[in-house]
């Protein structure tokens, strides 16, 4: 059969959503099918397999792990920008930044975690902030964690080079501070915003390596693809990976309403830890 012509049976695309929510809590529901088979006919073509039949098989196989997170990659929608949410950073810079430092005393560590970062913007955002706000940053133990679960985001995030069109809404005097010009269509952070952020990959619904706890989580327009049991464990987590004073700033079409009872909302879609 032409490739053009491959069908998606609905047996094709339970299996698929059913490992998709297993390996990344993702739920693919009917609405989603033909996005599902638009990108995966792609992976297909790439793997020159005929049928979807015939990829079932693959991510079924000990060899499937691989193909699961380049599938994960494809599915996935990475819709970001720079100081999108602009209220977010308005606290950072205003009030939680300012907050940390008269606390700091001699402790001077500052731990932020960017779960989902998409390609980068997010976390650049926050670590301009963090420059801004705090002008003795370099004397502090402080760092950013930016991971998502797709591994060629965080490899366009390391790089760190956006058009112009995509960094229009850094304002000009940090952009630049922060971006050096490659030429007349595109940006390149610098080693200093650079130096803020340890990019890895992550999959959310996994072990979680990090043994110390984070000052704030930035989690924002990640669990809408998840269930709500699936929301109620995260975000149980992410309040035993948050310090006592630590804030969680989530998405604008996002709630914790019914979700989870440890944090107390104090600002739009921000919240400070309870228990």
């Amino acid at each position: 059969m032409p490739l053009a012509d491959v069908e998606l049976t609905d047996r094709d695309f339970q299996e698929i959503a059913r490992i998709v929510h297993e390996t990344a809590g993702i739920v693919l529901s009917k609405t989603k099918r033909d996005l599902v088979y638009s990108r995966l006919r792609r992976r297909l073509r790439a793997l020159h397999i005929a049928s979807f039949s015939e990829y079932r098989d693959l991510l079924r196989s000990d060899a499937g792990g691989d193909e699961q997170t380049q599938m994960i990659n494809a599915i996935t929608t990475n819709l970001t920008g720079f100081f999108r949410e602009q209220h977010h950073f308005e606290y950072l810079q205003n009030e939680f930044f300012p907050m940390l430092a008269a606390a700091s005393g001699g402790k001077r560590r500052l731990r932020i975690w960017s779960a989902g970062c998409s390609s980068g913007e997010e976390p650049y955002s926050i670590a301009m902030i963090m420059r801004r706000a705090i002008p003795m940053i370099d004397e502090w133990d402080a760092k950013i964690l930016a991971t998502d679960i797709d591994t060629e985001m965080i490899t366009f995030a390391k790089v760190g080079r956006y058009t112009v069109q995509q960094s229009e809404a850094i304002p000009v005097a940090l952009r630049q501070a922060y971006f050096d010009r490659v030429d007349s269509e595109m940006l390149q952070v610098k080693d200093n915003l650079k130096d803020l952020i340890a990019f890895r990959q992550l999959n959310l619904l996994q072990e979680w390596p990090m043994q110390r706890k984070f000052d704030a989580i930035f989690c924002r327009n990640v669990v809408i693809y998840f269930d709500k049991p699936t929301q109620r464990i995260l975000f149980d987590r992410y309040a035993d990976h948050l310090e006592d004073h630590g804030r969680l700033f989530i998405g604008h079409s996002e709630s914790l309403f019914r979700v989870s009872e440890r944090f107390q909302h104090v600002g739009r879609t921000i919240y400070r830890k309870l228990q």
